[in-house]
């Protein structure tokens, strides 16, 4: 069945412009409160966190006045990054979590995304009976049976003890130099005072929200000033959030970035020297070079949709604990229940310490092949599967590659854009071959 509003990660949109709006949030609150705590025994609770885009005060007073309606209680967490809502949701052995946030998109957009109690993202079929109870009239409970709010003014401390806690028992990071880019986002107060509290020498930018400046030249989606501050500093790594913490970049001692891909290989190969990693989860835009460097240390390797919800449920399956996204999106099941920035940070600098290696040295381990995306905006979402044009064009590309290389359209879940990558060993010819084929669907369905 078809969603109306559930994209792949949660809801997601321009604010003011329908379904991000404060009246579908309000709506959006008592159905979600309504469905997520039906099978609540005793009082329920849902947590509500937010990153620090301005719009987040008034969804997050609607999610509220939603949730109480439906008679469930409410625990305003702030700003928080996302992967502390999830583990705070399981702590605090709440009914389900509620992040409000765009992740790394610009101020202009805002969105939700929900944890249920066991701090997992929520299942299609869950979502579909939110949906469905969005198109019935809402129904206020009386005042004996309303829920109530409070703030909890502890839940970042709680947070920070449990990242830190992730590390072996005495370990800790003195000598460390680094410089940490919060994004002016979620991570600006938890993220230094992890790394701080476990002895490094932390220079820290991207930490002065305003709730305007969230994602805006900083943070993992512009690493230009994280790259120039690392080698000013003669820092030993930087390290870059996005605006809600659930992804995390890395650059080198020589200012060069390391992805998502690369950092996953880094965190496999550490734990298969130790004996404990028995597959890695990761997606179709993944690359090749992961795939390969993988099948070196004798790793499986997976691919599903993007997404990071789509790699959990592969590494639920396969019994797994790492997986994720060349974006940033690394997940260490064993320790949290998704993406989280600060604690797969933490991994790496455990497998930089343990190897004695540099960053740069260590992730040499995997080859990236050349791999170029360009989006092609639409003027409203559109299935392309069935062109003809656009079909003939992808088949000649992979003709050209030769068995080489890949080539990928998608939609985006979030915005109206077809993201069309195209990847193989020589960088001239992906680079003509994405922009060949970009050209054709703009033609087609632009």
């Amino acid at each position: 069945m078809a969603r109306k509003y559930f994209g792949t990660d949660g809801i997601r949109g321009r604010v003011g412009e329908y379904p991000v709006t404060a009246d579908f949030m309000l709506k959006l609150g008592w159905a979600a409160g309504t469905v997520l705590t039906r099978n609540t025994e005793g009082k329920k609770r849902v947590l509500i966190g937010k990153d620090t885009r301005v719009s987040g005060y008034m969804f997050e007073s609607a999610l509220e006045a939603g949730l109480i309606a439906a008679g469930v209680d409410v625990d305003m967490l702030g700003p928080m990054p996302t992967p502390a809502i999830a583990y705070l949701t399981r702590t605090f052995r709440a009914s389900a979590g509620i992040v409000i946030s765009a992740s790394h998109n610009p101020v202009e957009d805002n969105g939700i995304k929900f944890f249920a109690a066991d701090g997992y993202k929520l299942p299609d079929e869950v979502e579909l009976e939110i949906e469905a109870l969005m198109d019935k009239p809402l129904v206020t409970n009386g005042s004996y049976s309303l829920g109530k709010a409070r703030r909890l003014s502890d839940a970042t401390g709680r947070y920070i003890e449990f990242c830190k806690g992730t590390l072996p028992a005495g370990y800790d990071l003195n000598g460390l130099n680094i410089v940490v880019d919060c994004a002016h986002g979620a991570t600006y107060h938890a993220g230094p005072r992890v790394f701080k509290e476990l002895g490094a020498s932390v220079i820290t930018m991207g930490n002065t929200p305003n709730g305007f400046n969230i994602n805006d030249q900083c943070g993992s989606t512009h690493m230009d000033g994280l790259q120039e501050a690392v080698t000013e500093a003669k820092a030993d790594l930087g390290i870059a959030f996005d605006g809600d913490g659930d992804r995390v970049l890395f650059v080198d001692a020589n200012g060069e970035i390391v992805d998502g891909d690369e950092l996953i290989y880094i965190i496999a190969q550490h734990r298969r020297a130790a004996g404990n990693c028995d597959g890695v989860a990761g997606t179709l835009m993944s690359n090749l070079g992961l795939e390969l460097a993988l099948k070196e240390l004798g790793i499986p390797f997976e691919r599903t949709k993007v997404g990071d919800r789509y790699v959990v449920e592969a590494l639920k399956a396969n019994g797994w604990d790492l997986g994720g996204e060349a974006s940033g999106h690394v997940l260490c099941s064993d320790l949290n229940s998704t993406g989280d920035g600060i604690v797969a940070a933490l991994q790496v600098i455990l497998a930089l310490s343990e190897s004695g290696q540099p960053l740069h040295q260590l992730k040499q381990g995997m080859v990236k092949f050349p791999q170029t995306m360009i989006n092609v905006r639409l003027a409203r979402k559109v299935d392309i599967s069935d062109n003809q044009t656009i079909n003939t064009a992808v088949a000649q590309a992979e003709q050209e590659l030769d068995g080489r290389g890949r080539v990928l359209l998608r939609a985006s879940g979030t915005e109206p854009l077809i993201r069309v990558m195209v990847e193989g060993e020589d960088q001239v010819l992906v680079d003509r071959l994405v922009a060949d084929i970009a050209k054709i669907v703009e033609q087609q369905v632009g």
